[in-house]
């Protein structure tokens, strides 16, 4: 679970190293993220060759893996090694980088993230 102040990795190749969470969306009173919610960060390391990303920019991310996990219909519980985010443009949520590099939940696509799946290599 992630809340205000949280830092995640990055995990698409827009140009972003690591996020920090600013606000937690999905009303007023939230006080917690999880996999599958969407945040607004600000970027605290980016790759300094990237060209539309830069420290200190204000973004929306989408939260793919956490190490607390999720719990499965079924009743399988996956959990991740580390905290993992991608980047979505605030008009559109549509990725911002074009290659996932870590593995995603398949749940994603019942959320209505299709094309989440088809950047990424590993769908668990």
């Amino acid at each position: 679970m992630f809340q205000n102040e949280s830092r995640l990795l990055v995990a698409d190749n827009s140009g972003a190293k690591e996020l920090l969470i600013i606000r937690c969306l999905g009303g007023s009173n939230r006080k917690f993220s999880r996999i599958g919610d969407r945040v607004i960060a600000t970027v605290k390391k980016a790759d300094p060759h990237a060209t539309n990303i830069k420290k200190g920019q204000i973004v929306m991310a989408l939260i793919i893996t956490s190490k607390k996990g999720i719990h499965r219909v079924n009743g399988n519980f996956v959990s991740f090694s580390k905290n993992y985010a991608v980047l979505v443009k605030k008009e559109d949520q549509q990725l911002v980088g074009t290659r996932i590099l870590v593995p995603v939940l398949r749940e994603f696509e019942e959320w209505g993230y299709k094309k989440l799946l088809s950047l990424t290599k590993e769908v668990i």
